[in-house]
């Protein structure tokens, strides 16, 4: 994170308080640069309603591809998904709460351990503290693991009947489902004490680096902006979401607040052998002069195969091969950890 911190979850439910130095729960990056001369496009989300996208026989080959097909933003956006608005706004608003507990609370959330195999280790809630965090967190996560499951049965079926036929190995509906190690994060991005940024800077990703999501499917909130403990509308429509395109444009992505959005991650784009796109994204922050002192806070739900999924590479998609074995197999822990020592070590 730039210029920002998180509160987020490292095992399946679990919050945990980052350092702001420390970075170790990012997404790892296709190493991507953006200069923003001028103000990127805005492009709006692929939106398939909730009552089509709970009809499994319903096709929805269309709109999967366009949103996550080759030639897509790699993002899809779910509306009218019942008890959505109220469960987003509980738990955002505990953000900035759980911030600002005090220091010595906050170092009993953390858990210096939390990397593979951190999908194992326990729950930590500041109980004593903040009870109504856990209950809001489960709630909303719940909720947005059984969207996310829908959608991945009709990328499933669109995959399938349009792409390459089957995966190897089980369909993105039966990996998400049968795994334990699904992690969701509450964001928190601390307010920024000055209105303008540096010239030259790489503004478009001042909030939160450019990155791809190397699990299977991200589950995203649109974001919620506070100040003086008030709900402001985003002060600067240059602020959001950023998509790199497959054809290397930059695009401004938005959604509407009471909108679940959902990401393909890059390890869904390989098991289905490029059918389902991911892209790097990144976040800006608002720079406006009323942009001070303006916090934001979001959730992600990251759903992954369980650690020890065994998964087939193809052979034909030529990401990170140096990280495979001739056999073309690995569990999704062991490409974890081959991924963080590659970005973050600088290691194979």
């Amino acid at each position: 994170m730039e210029a920002g911190s998180a509160v987020g979850a490292r095992s399946t439910w679990a919050p945990a308080v980052r350092n702001r130095d420390r970075g170790q729960d990012r997404a790892l990056p296709r190493r991507v640069r953006c200069r923003a001369a001028a103000m990127p496009p805005s492009v709006r989300t692929v939106s398939i309603p909730f009552a089509d996208l709970k009809e499994r026989g319903r096709d929805l080959s269309g709109k999967i591809e366009e949103g996550l097909g080759p030639d897509g933003l790699g993002i899809i956006s779910i509306s009218d998904v019942p008890d959505f608005p109220a469960l987003r706004r509980t738990l955002l608003r505990l953000a900035p709460r759980v911030a600002n507990l005090p220091e010595d609370v906050k170092k009993e959330l953390e858990d210096p351990d939390s990397r593979y195999p951190s999908y194992c280790r326990r729950n930590i809630w500041p109980a004593d503290h903040l009870p109504e965090l856990e209950i809001a967190f489960k709630a909303l996560g719940k909720l947005m693991l059984e969207v996310g499951l829908m959608l991945a049965r009709h990328c499933d079926l669109y995959v399938m009947q349009h792409g390459v036929g089957p995966y190897d190995g089980e369909s993105l509906e039966q990996t998400i489902s049968r795994s334990r190690c699904h992690k969701g994060r509450l964001l928190y991005y601390f307010p920024r004490q000055f209105s303008t940024q540096k010239e030259g800077g790489d503004s478009v990703s001042s909030w939160c680096g450019w990155h791809t999501d190397h699990g299977s499917l991200t589950g995203l909130t649109c974001g919620l902006f506070m100040k003086n403990s008030a709900e402001v509308p985003c002060p600067d429509s240059a602020a959001g979401l950023y998509i790199r395109t497959r054809d290397n444009r930059v695009v401004k992505v938005t959604f509407g607040e009471d909108e679940l959005a959902y990401q393909i991650g890059e390890t869904t784009e390989i098991l289905s052998r490029g059918r389902l796109c991911a892209t790097p994204h990144c976040v800006q922050a608002p720079s406006t002069e009323n942009a001070s002192n303006v916090e934001r806070s979001t959730f992600a739900m990251f759903m992954q195969p369980d650690w020890n999924e065994t998964l087939k590479f193809p052979s034909e998609i030529p990401y990170h091969q140096e990280l495979i074995p001739p056999n073309g197999a690995l569990t999704f822990g062991e490409y974890s950890e081959r991924l963080v020592n590659k970005y973050y070590q600088g290691k194979t």
